[in-house]
């Protein structure tokens, strides 16, 4: 879509300006059904700026706007705000109150205003078109390869170091505790990532959920990152989520999880670097 966006944009000799809603209408319909988001606003906004376009616009979400009907919609904020020259859209689009107003109308509107109008087909995989409920759904089902292949990047959680019980510095791991994380938190397991601190890429090490080997049942992201020493505690940190390393377990001593914990480390490592190496090259165009 964002392809198509840029090449419009260029035989029109416009801008390619991305638009993106804040919140879901859900949270302000019926927030109790508010599904959990994949991407923070500040990371959605980095994603579009990454894939090309000049400006990203956000169009705040209020009972107003969702009560526009599309009409109204189209020419007070396609025509009138933005001005628009020509839009691309995907099949499954819907505005106006109550979602009355589809890409039918959309194209229809379009022509009648004489803007180029562009409708993207679905992407399927497997005969199942890719959206962020499958995608929901396969990180809660810790298939994180599959997410992270329709997602086309890394999965991202992001929070603010929070003080632990500190168990991990007491074995030789020290870990910075994820807290206040916004989006989707993946199945338990342990997963091998990287983190960008005070300038530089790290690996990581993440474990997500309990400690079943001290009988701690509370949900907790804790990450280790090593070669790094610092004080991470409040600040807000990102890490990227690159594959599941295995399933939590308990083990049956202390020292039987130090051996397994050293081993995690050691592949997290590897498949970080190899990671590195390969978006280094990707790039530079090498």
């Amino acid at each position: 879509m964002l392809q198509q966006l840029r090449q419009l944009a260029v035989r029109l000799a416009v801008p390619a300006v991305a638009v993106t809603f804040d919140p879901h209408p859900i949270a302000i319909l019926r927030p109790e059904f508010t599904p959990p988001i994949l991407t923070t606003l500040l990371d959605r906004i980095q994603l579009l700026r990454d894939a090309g376009v000049d400006d990203v616009v956000v169009l705040p979400v209020t009972r107003e706007l969702l009560q526009m009907r599309p009409q109204q919609f189209f020419q007070e904020v396609v025509l009138n705000h933005f001005q628009a020259r020509g839009l691309v859209e995907g099949p499954n689009f819907h505005f106006g109150r109550n979602r009355e107003g589809n890409v039918q109308l959309l194209r229809t509107l379009c022509h009648s205003a004489g803007l180029e109008f562009q409708e993207v087909p679905a992407i399927s995989n497997a005969g199942e078109m890719i959206s962020s409920s499958l995608i929901r759904e396969l990180l809660s089902q810790r298939s994180l390869h599959a997410a992270t292949q329709l997602l086309g990047h890394p999965y991202r959680i992001r929070g603010t170091v929070q003080h632990g019980a500190e168990r991990g510095r007491t074995l030789g791991f020290p870990t910075a505790n994820l807290g206040d994380v916004p989006n989707l938190i993946p199945a338990h397991g342990v997963y091998a990532g990287v983190s960008h601190i005070e300038g530089c890429t790290f690996p990581a090490a993440v474990s997500i959920g309990p400690n079943p080997t001290f009988a701690d049942q509370r949900l907790k992201i804790e990450c280790h990152f090593p070669g790094f020493a610092g004080n991470l505690y409040d600040q807000e940190i990102a890490v990227d989520l690159l594959a599941e390393i295995r399933p939590l377990r308990s083990f049956a001593s202390v020292t039987e999880l130090v051996q397994q914990i050293t081993t995690d480390i050691r592949t997290c490592q590897e498949l970080a670097s190899a990671w590195i190496t390969r978006s280094s090259a990707e790039s530079t165009g090498h």
